[in-house]
Formats: structure tokens, C-alpha cells, sequence
């Protein structure tokens, strides 16, 4: 074989690699909303100068840099005149205020309890309110509404649309 035909063959082998195949095209992401870490079947306990302020556990959790997001939550709040735990399906904690999707149940401490399906309680203002459907109990009294915002330090129910069976108290 000849030497220049041997130079020529590789040559035209490495202009067709040249001009047929194209490069790999590989495209930059950029990650805005990464998690920091995952937990499992946690329990996170919030202390102030008078004890234990707040206890929420749940299966699984997912941090990231502002929030939390986490599912089966079970939240306690013991910083107000009566202790309010809260449950549902998935949760997520941000900015001092808790969203909660899926068989909400509010139980104060004194027998006040709520359910629907959808809650915001702001921690700052002690306030729990939902736009869906609720059903709410205090002893045997039974609310039905639509509209539901509750305001524990002031002790102040609003609702819309709502139906009432309240039982007197007899002498």
C-alpha cells in the first residue's frame, strides 16, 4: 500500500467525521428550587423562652431554603391561651404560615373543632381560615359553611353561607 494513498484514506475518514457527525449538544439547566435534604418519619420541636412553642411530624418531609413541604402532617401550637394541633395529608410550613391540603382537622384545646379540606393557620396572628367547605364542632354544637376564618386571640368566628344546629342548655 502506498504511503500517499494510506495519508488520503485518513484523511477523508477525518473530513467526514468532520462534516457528518455533529456534536454532542448538551444544554446548561439551572436548578432555582433545589431541596436541601429529605427526611422520613421526623419529628421537629420548636422551643422559645417559655418551653416548647410548636411539635410537627409527618412521613416524609422535603426542605428546601424557605419551606418546608411535607406530607401526613401533624402540627401542634403551644404558644397561644389554648393548645391547637393540627393534621392533613400534605402540608407546607413557610414564613411562619402553614397550608394544609387534604382531611384537614383543627382540635383546639378546649373542644373547638373544624374539618374541611383545605386550611391556612398563620402563627403570627393565630388566624385559621379556609374558602372551601368546612364542618365545625364546639361540645354539641355543629357549624356548616363554606367560609371559614377563625381568629384565636380574638375568639372570632367568620363563616358564609352557613347552618347552625345548637343545642341550649337545659336548667
Amino acid at each position: 500500500m502506498n504511503i500517499n494513498i494510506f495519508f488520503i484514506f485518513i484523511v477523508s475518514g477525518l473530513m467526514m467525521i468532520f462534516f457528518l457527525f455533529e456534536p454532542l449538544n448538551i444544554k446548561e439547566q439551572k436548578f432555582t428550587d433545589v431541596p436541601l435534604f429529605e427526611m422520613t418519619a421526623f419529628t421537629l420541636l420548636e422551643f422559645n423562652d417559655k418551653g416548647l412553642a410548636a411539635r410537627m411530624s409527618g412521613n416524609s418531609a422535603i426542605r428546601y431554603n424557605d419551606r418546608y413541604k411535607v406530607t401526613n402532617v401533624d402540627y401542634t401550637d403551644n404558644t397561644k391561651e389554648f393548645k391547637a394541633n393540627m393534621k392533613a395529608n400534605d402540608g407546607l410550613y413557610k414564613d411562619e404560615i402553614i397550608d394544609l391540603k387534604g382531611d384537614v382537622i383543627y382540635v383546639r384545646e378546649d373542644g373547638l373543632t373544624f374539618k374541611s379540606q383545605t386550611a391556612t393557620y398563620d402563627k403570627k396572628t393565630t388566624v385559621l381560615q379556609t374558602g372551601s367547605d368546612y364542618v365545625s364542632y364546639l361540645d354539641k354544637n355543629k357549624v356548616v359553611g363554606s367560609s371559614f376564618t377563625y381568629n384565636n386571640l380574638l375568639k372570632k368566628i367568620e363563616s358564609k353561607n352557613i347552618v347552625v344546629n345548637y343545642q341550649l342548655k337545659e336548667k
